[in-house]
C-alpha cells in the first residue's frame, strides 16, 4: 500500500457493558453525543492530522459500524468475529495486510480534545534518531489509574502491578498511540495484549515513549453514565453552548408541561406529562441519575 498516508485506527470493538440498556441496539463509539457519535468526532480529530486512512475494528453490532464507516468515509471497518482481537491483534491485522506509513491508535469510547498532530509528528522525529523508540504512548493525569511508571529519559519503564519499574513518573495512558512500520512488523500472529507487546519492546532495548506534553488536556472515558454525561458537556463546551443545556435526541416528543434540565433525553424514553427531569441520562427501559 502507498505509504505517504498515515493509517488512523479506532478501536470500535467493545461490547459496551457499562452503558446497557442504551447499548443494547447501538455500539457504544455510535451513541449520539450531542450532535455526533464519538466514532464521527475521533475521525473528525483524526483527519486534522493530516492525510490520513482511516480504519476501525468492529465486533459487537458489527454491521452498524461497517455501515457507519462507509458514511464517514473509512478506508476499512475490521470485522472480528467469532472473537475480539484484543489491541496487539488489529494491529497486527492492519500490517499483514500491506498498509504502511505508520499507525496511530485511538479509542472509539473516548471524548478529548488533544493536539494530535504535534503528537504525531514528535513521535515521527524521534522514531527517526538511532535507537529512537519506534512506539509512542500519549498520556494523560488521571490519579484514580495512573499506573504508568515513566523513566527521566521519558520512556515506559513498567506499569504499576504488572511489569517493570515502580519507579517513575506516574500517568495514564489516554489510549492514543502511535507505531512506526518496523514496530508494527514485531508484532508476532495471535498477539492481543499490546501491554505484553510494551513489555517486549522494554526488553529489546526500544521502550515506547510516553508524551507527557498533554497531561491537563480534556480526556473523558464515555463507557459509564457518568462519563457520557461529562462527554455531553464537553462538547456542549466545544459547541460554544451552555454545558447544562438538555440534550434531547432528534424525533423525541415531549408530552406537555414537562421540564428537561441538565439532561439527555433519547429515544424511546418514557416520559410523563408535567415532569421534571434533571441531572439525567434516559432511554428506551432506563433513567439513569448522574
Amino acid at each position: 500500500m502507498e505509504s505517504d498516508s498515515l493509517n488512523v485506527l479506532i478501536l470500535a470493538a467493545g461490547l459496551g457493558t457499562r452503558l446497557r440498556p442504551l447499548t443494547n441496539d447501538i455500539p457504544k463509539p455510535l451513541v449520539p453525543v450531542v450532535d455526533a457519535s464519538i466514532l464521527d468526532l475521533q475521525a473528525r480529530k483524526a483527519r486534522a492530522v493530516g492525510n490520513v486512512r482511516l480504519h476501525a475494528n468492529a465486533h459487537y453490532l458489527a454491521e452498524q459500524v461497517v455501515a457507519a464507516g462507509k458514511t464517514l468515509g473509512f478506508e476499512k471497518v475490521w470485522v472480528e468475529q467469532p472473537e475480539i482481537l484484543g489491541t496487539a491483534g488489529p494491529l497486527r491485522r492492519i500490517y499483514a495486510e500491506g498498509y504502511r506509513g505508520g499507525l496511530l491508535v485511538m479509542n472509539g469510547d473516548a471524548y478529548c480534545n488533544f493536539d494530535l498532530q504535534a503528537f504525531v509528528r514528535n513521535a515521527q522525529a524521534l522514531a527517526a534518531q538511532p535507537d529512537g523508540p519506534q512506539v509512542a504512548l500519549l498520556a494523560v493525569d488521571f490519579p484514580q489509574v495512573n499506573t504508568f511508571r515513566v523513566g527521566a529519559d521519558g520512556r515506559l519503564a513498567g506499569i504499576k502491578g504488572r511489569f517493570g519499574s515502580e519507579d517513575g513518573a506516574a500517568a495514564t495512558f489516554s489510549g492514543v498511540s502511535w507505531y512506526s512500520d518496523a514496530a508494527l512488523s514485531r508484532i508476532r500472529d495471535g498477539e492481543f495484549d499490546i501491554r505484553e507487546f510494551w513489555k517486549q519492546e522494554i526488553s529489546r532495548g526500544c521502550a515506547p515513549f510516553v508524551d507527557m506534553k498533554q497531561l491537563n488536556a480534556t480526556w473523558i472515558d464515555m463507557g459509564s453514565p457518568e462519563g457520557l454525561m461529562a462527554a455531553v458537556e464537553a462538547r456542549l463546551k466545544e459547541l460554544g453552548r451552555d454545558p447544562n443545556e438538555p440534550v434531547i435526541e432528534s424525533g423525541v416528543g415531549l408530552p406537555t408541561g414537562v421540564t428537561v434540565k441538565h439532561s439527555v433525553i433519547y429515544a424511546g424514553a418514557e416520559i410523563h406529562p408535567g415532569e421534571t427531569i434533571e441531572n439525567e441520562i434516559r432511554g428506551r427501559g432506563f433513567a439513569w441519575k448522574v
